[in-house]
């Protein structure tokens, strides 16, 4: 298959390509050209912010399927529905947990419980703005995909809610990090007095199922993630006999607290795509080391 990936080239997305190249698909990668295009593939350079450099980049291009990794907003995926409207039959976004992020869930949350068709869109925000952007992440996934869900998509699509990564050297979040320097020096962590647990997926796990969603024919939302939600405990406690040191929370009532701490259930239910016949592992036989990987590359630095 000929198959674009829209920023292909950091985290995960270059473990996709890879992983697309070594099934034998012709890949293009499109981003703005602030970094070269993984060997093997094929460059485009555009923003994909700008409607008519995207489409002067894809002009007589046309491709079995785009991966979308950096569809962050409405206004990104309504730029999306007109330029490969034509140009593609399927249509792949990278999407998030956060989507869920309003829900407060005993049990895990299935795919249906996020009506796409009642989520109001608003393209007149201020979506360009970064720390506008910040803090409304998994407000302007949810509205991405509600833009693709709207009757008369020109394409078949489907949005992968992606469950919390963890794993490789090339992290670049800094979250483990964050615990594991408070862990070393037995400095508090800031967690919610009631700390929900939370989804995972191992780095190379969900670049393996991107990469399988881009070859199959399902459409509409899809939850991410290994079986066995994880609590901070759990995750601090394999730092803690990592790096050395203590673990010591703080719960907090009010303000900011550490990351991978949660005061709202919306850990995911993955049944949907193991029924379409992918087959995730336990979270327990890849967590230690994901986090090594991690530690051990902050360690070095």
């Amino acid at each position: 298959m000929d198959i674009l990936i829209i920023g292909g080239n950091r985290y995960f997305g270059k473990r996709l390509t890879s992983a697309l190249l070594g099934a034998g698909h012709q890949v293009t990668v499109l981003n703005r050209g602030s970094s070269p295009a993984p060997e093997g593939t094929l460059s485009l350079t555009a923003d994909r912010n700008d409607e008519a450099a995207l489409e002067k980049a894809l002009s007589g291009r046309s491709f079995d399927v785009v991966v979308d990794q950096v569809c962050y907003t409405p206004r990104q995926a309504d730029i999306a529905r007109r330029v490969f409207a034509g140009r593609t039959r399927r249509y792949v976004m990278t999407s998030t947990v956060e989507v869920y992020a309003y829900e407060d869930s005993a049990v895990p949350v299935t795919e249906d419980v996020l009506d796409l068709g009642a989520v109001a869109v608003d393209l007149g925000l201020p979506w360009e703005d970064p720390e506008f952007l910040e803090a409304h992440y998994g407000e302007g996934k949810r509205q991405a995909e509600a833009v693709f869900a709207a009757a008369g998509a020109p394409f078949a699509w489907t949005s992968v809610r992606v469950a919390h990564v963890l794993g490789g050297a090339d992290d670049f979040t800094g979250r483990v990090g964050h615990y594991a320097r408070r862990i070393r020096a037995g400095e508090p962590i800031a967690v919610p007095a009631v700390n929900r647990p939370a989804t995972y997926v191992y780095v190379e796990e969900i670049a393996a199922f991107l990469a399988w969603a881009a070859e199959a024919e399902f459409t509409g939302p899809v939850n991410a993630h290994s079986h066995g939600a994880l609590t901070t405990a759990r995750i601090c406690a394999e730092i803690e006999e990592l790096v050395g040191g203590r673990t010591v929370f703080q719960e907090v009532e009010v303000g900011e607290v550490s990351p991978f701490s949660f005061a709202r259930g919306y850990a995911m239910d993955n049944s949907r795509a193991e029924a379409l016949g992918f087959r995730f592992r336990d979270s327990s036989e890849w967590l230690r080391q994901a986090l090594s990987e991690t530690v051990g590359a902050e360690v070095e630095a």
